[in-house]
């Protein structure tokens, strides 16, 4: 396998301050401004959303692969993001993302194993490696 992955998207402006994105073989979203700001809307991904998602499920996928590779069985993962909005001189920017893994396990023995993943999956993480803004995670493992 390369080293080198191109990752191609289309976006095409629709009305108002929407748009549509795209990319071969996947299927077409709708995005906007978010509602928070002048002419934005409500209940359409928005540029915050995508950039704080993709950490999330980039940390997920890492943690997958890992865990798999690991041999590491689970009952569950599931987890939020929050983004924070911050200012300085060149403007706003995403100041700071948490992530917030929920990891349910069968038995108590895994809980260590299970949280050294989740950090590793975060340490490894290409899209948080990438990016400026904090990166936090704030793992629980639950018993199921």
């Amino acid at each position: 396998m390369s080293d080198n992955h191109t990752y191609i998207t289309t976006l095409e402006w629709t009305k108002a301050r929407k748009g549509a994105l795209s990319s071969h073989g996947l299927p077409t979203m709708e995005v906007a401004t978010p509602p928070n700001f002048p002419g934005g809307h409500p209940g359409i991904w928005s540029p915050e959303h995508l950039f704080i998602g993709a950490a999330e499920v980039c940390l997920m996928t890492t943690f997958l692969a890992i865990a798999e590779k690991s041999r590491f069985e689970f009952l569950a993962y599931s987890s939020q993001a929050e983004g924070t909005l911050g200012t300085l001189d060149r403007g706003m920017f995403v100041e700071k993302i948490v992530i917030r893994p929920r990891l349910v396990i069968r038995e108590e023995k895994d809980r260590e194993k299970g949280i050294l993943l989740l950090e590793k999956a975060k340490k490894h993480c290409l899209i948080s490696k990438s990016m400026v803004s904090e990166v936090t995670m704030e793992p629980e493992i639950v018993l199921g």
